[in-house]
């Protein structure tokens, strides 16, 4: 029964295993932009604007209004009298409509049409945080996997280590001093993969925050990457003029800030209207009508100090932009500088562990092993060749975890995506 249990279990985890979900980089960055809240917020806000700027072309509401038009007090004044005097007053109907200015709703029309565009690339600016948080993620759970294996292959060597060191103190041909190093440095590595599963399960709850998606679901990740040669890449400014979508976004601010200058200054210019009322006469008098053109004058002294005293702060407004756009720019240059130099340094130290270090250890280690199968070394030589060995694997996977992480920010600072 215990073997059947057993079976069922072993059979179980295969086909969990088996139906888990891989993801590679591609996959989860296209479920970032499908589906993150902040993208979704980004993108209703634009509809709204847009929808907004349709109501640029409006009109002012006409205005109506009826009632009585010099009425004398007492009624009998207001009918006809035995004489022929005709009576007083009217009863009137008035309506009233202002014409809109074409130029200011042009105006008001371009820079409500362009306050979207200030959105879309501050959309861009967040969708490149949230892909340099996935990568960071992604970058570290391949790099888990890669000790895990390099656990898998030491938990091999060092049972190997113990039992044939039993098997030799046994037959009085060995000594024990490097056997308990042996168990020691096995704990270690159970230790340390049980803190590399929780260091996973991390990333995966990350990813699939970032993916918008429960946090629990359980997925597995395509160990692949690729180093990027940015050697010979080129830090100027026009790499992130081009590129960078907050400096972008600052740039459609300028514009939006020039715009709505325009926009002002198109509110100081006249606006016509007519009104028209018509009158029924009372007590006999005769029907009459008032046809009026009407004009806003808002250039007068009085009535444009607040409109020049506008202009004048988006100027000094957009002064600031364009210095909090340099500001940008400077502060990314060096920060993309700094972060080449260091990469091309730390490519340079990895292809030294790949062809030299790592090389010559594990030919030391596979020497050591082979005289103490031979009975011409000590446990104690070999543990010592094998610790070296593994200690400088894991070394190098932090070092190449770096370079990862510093790719990842290159990128993140050029925005290449």
């Amino acid at each position: 029964m215990k073997k059947i249990i057993l079976l069922f279990l072993i059979t179980l985890s295969v086909q969990i295993n088996f139906g888990q979900e891989v993801l590679q980089l591609d996959a989860i960055i296209d479920s970032i932009q499908q589906s993150h809240p902040s993208l979704k917020m980004y993108d209703a806000d634009v509809r709204s604007m847009d929808a907004a700027a349709k109501g640029a072309w409006s009109w002012m509401p006409p205005e109506a209004g009826t009632g009585f038009f010099m009425m004398p007090y007492n009624p009998k004044y207001a009918r006809k009298n035995d004489m022929g005097e005709e009576g007083m007053g009217q009863y009137v109907f008035a309506v009233q409509q202002m014409l809109p200015n074409r130029k200011r709703q042009a105006a008001e029309y371009q820079y409500m049409n362009t306050m979207s565009s200030v959105v879309k690339e501050k959309k861009g600016a967040a969708l490149n945080e949230l892909i340099a948080g996935a990568k960071k993620n992604y970058f570290e759970w391949v790099i888990i996997k890669k000790k895990f294996s390099i656990l898998e292959q030491n938990e091999k060597l060092l049972d190997f280590m113990i039992k044939n060191s039993e098997i030799r103190y046994k037959n009085g041909m060995g000594k024990l001093s490097a056997y308990y190093k042996a168990k020691a440095a096995l704990g270690k590595i159970q230790n340390m993969r049980l803190m590399f599963e929780n260091e996973i399960r991390l990333r995966r709850i990350n990813l699939n925050t970032l993916m918008n998606r429960d946090k629990e679901t359980t997925f597995d990740i395509d160990t692949t990457y690729s180093i990027k040669d940015y050697t010979n890449f080129q830090i100027d400014s026009t790499a992130f003029i081009n590129s960078r979508s907050d400096l972008k976004a600052i740039a459609r601010d300028i514009q939006l800030v020039g715009l709505q200058q325009q926009l002002e200054r198109a509110k100081l210019k006249p606006e016509f209207g007519f009104r028209y009322e018509h009158m029924i006469g009372i007590g006999g008098q005769p029907a009459q009508y008032t046809a009026m053109a009407m004009v806003k004058i808002p250039l007068v002294s009085w009535a444009s100090r607040m409109g020049k005293a506008n202009i004048e702060s988006l100027r000094y407004k957009r002064e600031t932009l364009s210095f909090e756009r340099q500001m940008v720019i400077n502060e990314l240059s060096g920060m993309a500088s700094n972060m080449h130099t260091e990469f091309i340094t730390k490519r340079r130290q990895l292809k030294l562990y790949d062809e030299n270090i790592i090389p010559a250890l594990q030919n030391n280690y596979k020497i050591m092993q082979l005289a103490y199968s031979q009975n011409t070394e000590e446990l104690f030589e070999l543990f010592d060749a094998w610790e070296t060995l593994n200690m400088t694997q894991l070394e190098y996977l932090d070092q190449l975890q770096q370079l990862l992480v510093m790719q990842t920010e290159l990128e993140r600072i050029l925005q290449i995506n």
